[in-house]
């Protein structure tokens, strides 16, 4: 008996750690990283004011978890600079949920589960006195071209730098997610890939290199990528310009690789450099898109310090909705699942405006039935 109870204690533990292991991969990498420096910082704090971190004798958490908020924002924060609302509340949000993960109630909310009002207003407070969010700059295609061109008879690097922006552009990526770097857990790989050849969908390990060089349409697989929708595949078609084309970039990613007889699991943003292989890195990217701004930039009101590489996928948006491509679309094709694609939009640009004085002018000329009640203002 003792023996079979010994036995189903190990097994219990054995599915319990594989439990825990399984919550913690229910968030990508980084966020895991942040929300354990959240913790060894409320630890800190604890130690500092001789509590228990998991608050089981503290009647009211609310206030310790105040003054947590209060000293992070200061100088606790991970450059010990003062910082930005989001980053307080993102803090407290980790202990909350640290402590709950222990079983305890999360102490941040109050019996109906919503979040305390002391805090909610602390933070309200805090949003009020940030300085303006800073908004990257949407990239042009002018300058994504600039790249392209200067690359095409360039080395292997250039090459991949250049294919991978004008990918990221049209399919408007994270490049810090897609393009292979250190903290990646789901970049793009070669088997993500399908071209096609009118509605042949070509297969990339035996097709002929002339039928995928003549690819007429691109289609990335998402899997476990951020905002995407497992197994969702989004298509592009031929843009018509022999290099600024999602097709003929994909193309170019895949002939390159095949001919190192590249595994399909290779990551996409791969080069060769003789018989080794090497990542494209998201400064890479920003280093090429600085240089041509620095070139280039000043004609299209551009300068180094505008860009870096989150700049592409505010280009694709701005892109799209320059075209008159509705807001609900952009979001379906940029994987965005609230109004944060609005902030990547920017009525500088040019053509947003253009023309809208003559709109309003003509839309401004109105009158109301005498008879008609107006809405009170509030």
């Amino acid at each position: 008996m003792a023996i079979g109870l010994r036995t189903s204690e190990t097994a219990f533990q054995r599915d319990l750690r594989l439990s825990q292991e399984a919550v913690r991969r229910g968030v990508v990498r980084g966020t895991q990283q942040r929300a354990n420096a959240h913790w060894h910082v409320w630890l800190k704090f604890c130690t500092t004011e001789r509590i228990d971190p998991e608050l089981r004798d503290v009647a009211d958490p609310i206030p310790y978890l105040q003054v947590f908020a209060t000293r992070y924002r200061r100088r606790l924060g991970p450059t010990g600079q003062p910082v930005r609302s989001s980053t307080v509340s993102d803090a407290v949000r980790s202990v909350g949920q640290a402590l709950a993960s222990l079983g305890q109630a999360d102490p941040r909310k109050d019996s109906s589960g919503a979040l305390d009002f002391r805090l909610t207003r602390q933070f309200r407070s805090y949003t009020r006195e940030d300085p303006p969010p800073h908004r990257v700059k949407p990239i042009p295609i002018s300058l994504v071209r600039h790249v392209a061109v200067t690359s095409e008879n360039s080395n292997a690097k250039d090459q991949a730098v250049a294919d991978m922006i004008i990918l990221l552009f049209f399919f408007i990526l994270r490049p810090g997610e897609y393009t292979g770097t250190s903290n990646d857990d789901t970049p793009f790989r070669l088997t993500d890939v399908q071209l096609f050849l009118g509605e042949r969908n070509l297969d990339l390990t035996t097709a002929p290199a002339a039928d995928i060089a003549a690819a007429t349409g691109v289609a990335l697989t998402f899997t476990t990528q951020k905002n995407g929708v497992r197994g969702e595949v989004v298509h592009h078609g031929k843009s018509g310009h022999p290099l600024l084309c999602p097709v003929k970039a994909a193309a170019r990613r895949v002939l390159h690789l095949r001919s190192y007889m590249a595994h399909p699991h290779t990551i996409l943003a791969s080069y060769y450099e003789g018989p080794r292989r090497r990542l494209v890195q998201a400064s890479d990217i920003t280093s090429a898109l600085k240089t041509a701004a620095m070139l280039h930039g000043a004609h299209y009101g551009y300068s180094a310090a505008d860009i870096s590489a989150r700049s592409l996928r505010a280009g694709g948006a701005m892109a799209l909705f320059n075209s008159d491509v509705d807001s609900d679309t952009i979001c379906l094709i940029g994987r965005w699942q609230s109004d944060a694609m609005l902030r990547y939009l920017h009525l500088q640009a040019q053509p947003v405006m253009q023309g809208f004085a003559r709109r309003m002018l003509r839309g401004g000329d109105y009158a109301f039935h005498p008879t008609q009640d107006l809405v009170p203002q509030r």
